[in-house]
């Protein structure tokens, strides 16, 4: 796995966020009939908050971007994105897995919304998420927190 780190996310990261949305999302909502060249790249725009986001880097250069977003019963995982050629390679798992860590340190519920058919849902269902609802276009899962031990303490630093 390539070196990689979070680092704040800025105004100034917006555009190579909305971006790398429009080119990851691009297969899954083509074929749920809902892409929109210009809509996928401005809701991101619209529901960008710098505040709550990382840029995950790999080797010092923009590979893609998280959110954990507080809410009052959980923290919501959003904009989870990462550039294609980095697929299968671990990073995402061991960014989710730092972020969960977070959370069950904190005792947090994760909620999140994917797709109906991405890929990712494998991903979310490995680390413990479990279906809350669905619709036509998304499905939202919900992750409880772990219990931290000692051991996982020890594990997790």
């Amino acid at each position: 796995m390539a070196d990689w780190e979070l680092r704040p996310a800025s105004a100034a990261d917006v555009e190579a966020v909305a971006e790398l949305r429009a080119v990851v999302l691009r297969a899954d909502l083509e074929r749920l009939g809902r892409y929109d060249e210009q809509r996928v790249r401005q809701r991101l725009r619209d529901g960008f908050a710098p505040a709550y986001t990382w840029v995950v880097e790999v080797d010092g250069a923009f590979a893609g971007c998280v959110a954990l977003r507080p809410a009052a019963d959980a923290h919501w995982l959003e904009h989870f994105y990462l550039a294609p050629r980095l697929h299968g390679s671990g990073i995402g798992t061991a960014v989710l897995r730092d972020l969960l860590d977070r959370c069950d340190r904190l005792g947090s519920p994760v909620r999140l919304n994917v797709l109906r058919g991405s890929p990712a849902r494998r991903l979310y269902e490995r680390h413990g998420f479990t279906l809350d609802t669905e619709d036509l276009v998304d499905v939202f899962m919900v992750r409880a927190p772990r219990k931290i031990t000692a051991e996982t303490r020890a594990v997790s630093m």
